[in-house]
């Protein structure tokens, strides 16, 4: 398993060739990344994207059992140029996770928080990113009203 990870500024306006329709799962034991974030972060972006225009456009979302991350599952490839800051991006080849519809999490210690079968088979790098982005300035602003 490959980790990218990144602490460095970013402007989030690439996606390092990842079309917004890139699907994970075709069939089934094919590979997904996933995106790992705090889960204060995770849980803003995963509402960013529930209320943009597409309204559907997060996939399904992994929560550890202590509740302090959350893991997007994005297509493959995704690690291999993932660069937002504070997250980590892990290269699964398929392994320990394949979206089959089914409702077991994939990892030890972890539920769905957005199970497959009732979001997109994965999120659009792109939407995440730009989420994640929106996310944190919301966070630093509201961090900022105390």
């Amino acid at each position: 398993m490959e980790t990218s990870q990144s602490i460095a500024p970013h402007t989030p306006s690439t996606t390092a060739g990842h079309g917004p329709t890139a699907e994970c799962g075709e069939p089934p034991a094919a590979g997904c990344d996933v995106v790992t974030v705090p889960a204060r972060q995770g849980l803003e972006a995963v509402d960013i994207l529930r209320r943009g225009a597409a309204g559907d456009a997060v996939g399904p979302v992994l929560h550890d059992d202590g509740g302090d991350t959350l893991g997007f599952v994005v297509p493959s490839g995704t690690a291999a140029a993932w660069d937002v800051p504070g997250s980590t991006c892990t290269e699964t080849d398929g392994r320990g996770l394949s979206l089959n519809l089914n409702p077991e999490p994939p990892v030890e210690g972890s539920d769905w928080l957005l199970p497959p079968g009732e979001a997109d088979l994965a999120t659009d790098p792109a939407a995440l990113r730009a989420a994640l982005g929106e996310a944190a300035r919301l966070i630093e602003a509201a961090d900022n009203c105390r």
